[in-house]
């Protein structure tokens, strides 16, 4: 596809900082005169999203691989109807997770890592993907500080497994980095500006 703008995604366990982050960078952009758009995964402008919301909500049970099947629904239609005529216009699109959850999280669910790959493998890549990097229990501590129930995933043995899978994808695909989250939000967004400098030259 041809495109003017750049994507970027962001990914890590619940409670890695990404939403944080996500907003500080986005805030860099803006002061810098560059329009931006920030979206998140999965959304709740399709079926398939409301119904994946559904599930992490743990209101209704669905199969991981029936699961990972609705996140390809949506990322299909998130793509087409807001990341693609983003990129177009030439912005810059910021998104809070992407088809890296799917392989991190469904693989952790016992799903097929090439299965997974195959499936979005049509999908646009991202020029920069960060994931924030803090093990299971500095996730789980943050979640439980929330207040809020736990969702489908949020779970330490869980997180366990899908952390240690995010850590290899640097050696697996192009464009992605790991970010240490266990530090404080200033120093993990330093590390995270010096990436996108460096790696994009912005």
């Amino acid at each position: 596809m041809p495109k003017k703008g750049i994507f970027i995604v962001f990914e890590g366990l619940d409670g890695s900082g990404q939403s944080t982050q996500v907003k500080l960078l986005e805030d860099y952009f803006r002061k810098k005169g560059r329009k931006v758009v920030v979206t998140k995964e999965p959304t709740l402008l399709s079926r398939a999203g409301r119904k994946i919301r559904q599930a992490l909500d743990k209101k209704i049970i669905i199969g991981a691989k029936k699961l990972q099947e609705l996140f390809q629904k949506d990322r299909g239609l998130h793509i087409k109807n807001d990341i693609i005529p983003a990129l177009r216009q030439g912005k810059i699109v910021i998104s809070d997770r992407y088809f890296f959850s799917s392989f991190a999280f469904g693989s952790a669910s016992g799903v097929s890592p090439a299965w997974l790959i195959e499936m979005n493998k049509k999908f646009l890549h991202p020029d920069l993907t960060l994931i924030l990097d803090v093990p299971a229990k500095v996730s789980v501590k943050r979640i439980e500080k929330r207040g809020k129930p736990k969702t489908l995933f949020e779970k330490k043995r869980k997180l366990e497994k899908v952390i240690k899978i995010y850590r290899t994808f640097p050696k697996k695909f192009k464009n992605v980095y790991l970010v240490d989250g266990r530090k404080s939000i200033p120093q993990v967004f330093q590390s995270v500006r010096k990436i996108v400098r460096s790696k994009l030259n912005i």
